[in-house]
């Protein structure tokens, strides 16, 4: 089979010699980072067999509930990359502040993000659920990072990817050479490619948003919804389906293989929280990838990837994938709305007429 098939290693040693001067510290620590995720699957697969799945009694940074899964994936991201000199240091979702190495082992010059189990709300109903990375060069080599230094807008990302645990588990990736997907071959432990260069249509009849929280949203959302909604009669003259899954790596493996349009926006529930999914480790990795496969990515208000940090748990309004839908949302959002006193946080004099992200 692996004579028919490139593995994940092949295409990384591939890419390497297109770049002579590479150190080969990026391939050595994707690697560790898809031995994290093949690990994780083994547990994911196991299910109630492996008494992973239900609460882990704890809460994390973000004051969200850990699942067993949660903590068991982190530990797993940690010790698969730690130790072998390619990365400076690590931020993730489940850490309230940056990871430090153990002294005895040397640092590198990557800085490593990521969210070790997106999704981690569906593992007890066995839908699909993902890790998150995203990598990034540290300012300097050899030593523990500062805090500040994970403060790099996406556009510095030198790589980025997930790993979705499905029915089959896949490995997509983005080193700056488009999108490629591996599939997981559970008898070799290897991942194979199975998809390159990835492209996401232009247009789509499909869309994914959490309609629960519709009486929230800003008037720009609404009015793109409630026109996706009216269909073939409406201003759109066409039928859309809408799709959520509650798994920002299934939305975005949805949209990837087959087009569409996720809007996770701001809303009026916080009002001084810019979104909800973290940019470091969410949404910044998703729109590197949607970039690469040729989709937008937005905050509604400005190109996501554009965005600088100012905390490494920051969160952000994320709407990406096909291109002619995210530029018609943000060009909804350039727009003035004047509504009755129901909605007063949206008037003209209400607080989502700031143009601050």
């Amino acid at each position: 089979m692996l004579a028919d098939h490139t593995t994940l290693v092949q295409f990384l040693i591939e890419e390497r010699r297109r770049h002579p001067e590479a150190s080969g510290d990026l391939n050595g620590l994707i690697l560790n980072v898809a031995l994290a995720c093949r690990a994780i699957a083994n547990r994911v697969a196991l299910g109630a067999l492996g008494g992973v799945l239900g609460s882990a009694d704890n809460t994390n940074v973000q004051g969200e509930v850990q699942q067993k899964l949660d903590v068991l994936a982190n530990n797993y991201f940690l010790r698969a990359t730690e130790w072998s000199g390619h990365v400076a240091g690590m931020v993730s979702e489940e850490l309230e502040e940056p990871y430090r190495q153990p002294v005895e082992y040397p640092r590198g010059k990557y800085l490593l993000l990521f969210d070790p189990l997106d999704g981690s709300s569906n593992i007890d109903v066995n839908v699909s659920v993902g890790s998150i990375f995203s990598i990034l060069r540290a300012p300097q080599s050899g030593v523990d990072p500062a805090p500040d230094d994970f403060l790099q807008p996406g556009t510095q990302q030198v790589c980025a990817g997930y790993a979705i645990y499905g029915p089959s588990t896949m490995f997509v990736l983005s080193v700056g050479t488009g999108v490629h997907m591996f599939t997981l071959e559970p008898s070799l432990g290897e991942f194979i490619l199975t998809r390159q260069s990835v492209q996401i249509p232009t247009s789509t009849k499909e869309f994914a948003i959490n309609a629960s929280n519709q009486r929230f949203w800003e008037p720009a959302v609404q009015r793109y919804v409630q026109e996706c909604l009216a269909g073939l009669a409406g201003p759109r003259q066409k039928d859309f389906n809408m799709r959520w899954v509650a798994s920002l790596v299934a939305e975005t493996h949805r949209i990837l293989t087959r087009g569409g349009v996720f809007l996770y926006p701001r809303d009026s529930r916080q009002p001084v929280r810019p979104g909800r999914l973290r940019l470091l480790y969410e949404a910044n990795p998703v729109a590197f990838l949607v970039e690469q496969a040729g989709g937008v990515a937005s905050t509604g208000r400005q190109r996501l990837l554009d965005v600088t940090p100012n905390e490494v748990h920051q969160r952000i309004s994320l709407i990406f994938g096909a291109r002619e839908e995210v530029e018609r949302i943000a060009e909804y959002h350039r727009e003035t709305y004047d509504l009755d006193s129901a909605l007063p946080l949206y008037g003209s004099r209400g607080l989502f007429r700031s143009e601050a992200v």
